[in-house]
């Protein structure tokens, strides 16, 4: 079986198929509805085989299907029939968690991918959890406006890695997680990653993809290792 993985990201939205070697992307942002995705989608496919289609979604994902319109993209994502759309199997499942769980080795992990926003999950013993962290009030605005690529672009990179090291601090302190990981576009950003934190890698959720769409349709997921993508099986993201 052929899977088609799609990362929808606030800035580009890259794709990546079974046997190829080389993803493709293609920009997003504001003017990016889940029609035009679609049709992004088949053009850069259009020499790909695929049987079923895996989606990243950055926003809140319940039962399999976005729960809440996306904050860097433009409206019509809850209502849309993906599966109609591409015609095979689409199996949707939020962002942050197709990466963090390509990441995650054992214990408590939170994972917080800086992009255009910021996405945030935590995987325990396997098992994935839904965390949005973005839009929590912090200082005089939210933990994204303090460190999404808006505020790298205002204050600069210099001061973008103070706000990003404090953001991690004090999210880090709340939830004492055993494991902090950093991906996203950003995360290669800072000089010095912020103490106790490892880098992640975007090319781990095209890996989530290809193992989780090997999965039958309909099985009820138990919890195995991260590579054999169990968390994200867990109710809720499937």
């Amino acid at each position: 079986m052929n899977i088609l993985a799609i990362d929808v990201g606030g800035t580009n939205l890259k794709i990546l198929a079974t046997g190829q070697e080389q993803r493709r992307k293609v920009p997003s942002g504001p003017n990016m509805t889940a029609k035009r995705m679609v049709s992004e989608v088949r053009r850069l496919a259009k020499d790909w085989k695929y049987d079923v289609v895996f989606l990243g979604y950055p926003g809140p994902v319940h039962a399999g299907r976005p729960i809440a319109e996306p904050h860097n993209l433009a409206k019509g994502w809850v209502d849309f029939d993906f599966e109609r759309a591409f015609g095979c199997p689409v199996r949707v499942i939020n962002d942050a968690a197709m990466q963090a769980l390509g990441s995650y080795k054992k214990g408590k992990m939170l994972f917080l991918g800086l992009g255009t926003g910021l996405g945030s999950c935590a995987v325990v013993n396997g098992k994935v959890g839904p965390l949005e962290l973005a839009h929590l009030p912090y200082r005089k605005g939210t933990y994204e406006d303090y460190v999404g690529r808006r505020r790298l672009e205002q204050r600069g990179s210099k001061k973008w890695r103070k706000d990003v090291t404090e953001v991690v601090a004090h999210l880090t302190k709340a939830l004492r997680p055993d494991d902090v990981v950093l991906g996203g576009g950003n995360a290669k950003k800072p000089k010095e990653l912020p103490k106790g934190c490892r880098l992640g890698s975007n090319a781990n959720a095209f890996s989530e993809g290809f193992a989780c769409g090997k999965t039958p349709r309909g099985t009820r997921y138990e919890s195995r290792s991260a590579h054999q993508c169990a968390g994200h099986r867990a109710r809720g993201f499937l």
